[in-house]
C-alpha cells in the first residue's frame, strides 16, 4: 500500500487511538448517567479527563488532516456516498471538538470542577448559571446520541468497504493489504 492509497501512519495511529477512547467514552458516559452507585464517581473521574484528552487529540488530528490529504475515495463510488463520507467526517471532527467543550462548559456553568489527573483542575470557561447548565447538559446528552449513531454509521461504512466492496478504503486506514 503506497502513500497515495493509504493514510499517513501518524493519522492511522491517531484514528485508532481515538476510536478506542471515543467508544470507551460513549459507554462510560452511558454508564455514568444510568447509575448513582459508587461506580458513578469512578466513571466521572475517568470521563472528564478522557474528554479533555480526546479534545486535545482531536485538535492535533484536525491540524494534521488539514496538512496531510486523505487518500482519494474510489472513482466508482456514487456521488451521494462520497458526499456522505465527507459529511460524516466533518460531523465526527465537529463532535470530537464540540462534545468536550460542551461538557467543560456545562461543568463550569454548574460550578463543578473539571478535575484532570492528580487533582489538577481546569479553569472555568463559562460563568455559573443553572439555566445554562441545564441547557448544556441536554445538548451534551443529545449530541452524545448523535455521536454514537455517527460512529456506528462510520463503522458500518468501513465494513461495507472492507467486506463487500473490497475497494481498499478500509485498508487505507488499517495499513493492511488490499485485494483489489
Amino acid at each position: 500500500m503506497n502513500r497515495a492509497t493509504a493514510f499517513h501512519p501518524f493519522a492511522r495511529l491517531l484514528h485508532w487511538l481515538m476510536a478506542i477512547m471515543i467508544l470507551a467514552m460513549l459507554f462510560i458516559g452511558a454508564g455514568m448517567v444510568s447509575t448513582v452507585a459508587e461506580k458513578h464517581d469512578a466513571l466521572v473521574a475517568i470521563h472528564r479527563p478522557l474528554g479533555i484528552v480526546i479534545f486535545v487529540l482531536a485538535l492535533i488530528r484536525l491540524g494534521f488532516r488539514l496538512t496531510h490529504r486523505a487518500p482519494p475515495l474510489p472513482y466508482d463510488l456514487p456521488l451521494w456516498q462520497k458526499l456522505a463520507a465527507h459529511g460524516s467526517h466533518v460531523l465526527l471532527y465537529g463532535l470530537m471538538i464540540a462534545m468536550p467543550l460542551i461538557g467543560w462548559g456545562m461543568l463550569s456553568a454548574g460550578n463543578y470542577p473539571v478535575t484532570m489527573f492528580a487533582g489538577v483542575h481546569l479553569p472555568k470557561i463559562l460563568p455559573s448559571d443553572p439555566a445554562l447548565f441545564a441547557w448544556l447538559r441536554e445538548s451534551h446528552r443529545y449530541l452524545a446520541w448523535l455521536f454514537f449513531l455517527t460512529f456506528l454509521a462510520h463503522m458500518g461504512a468501513a465494513l461495507m468497504h472492507g467486506l463487500i466492496r473490497r475497494d481498499g478504503v478500509l485498508q487505507s486506514m488499517t495499513g493492511g493489504r488490499s485485494d483489489v
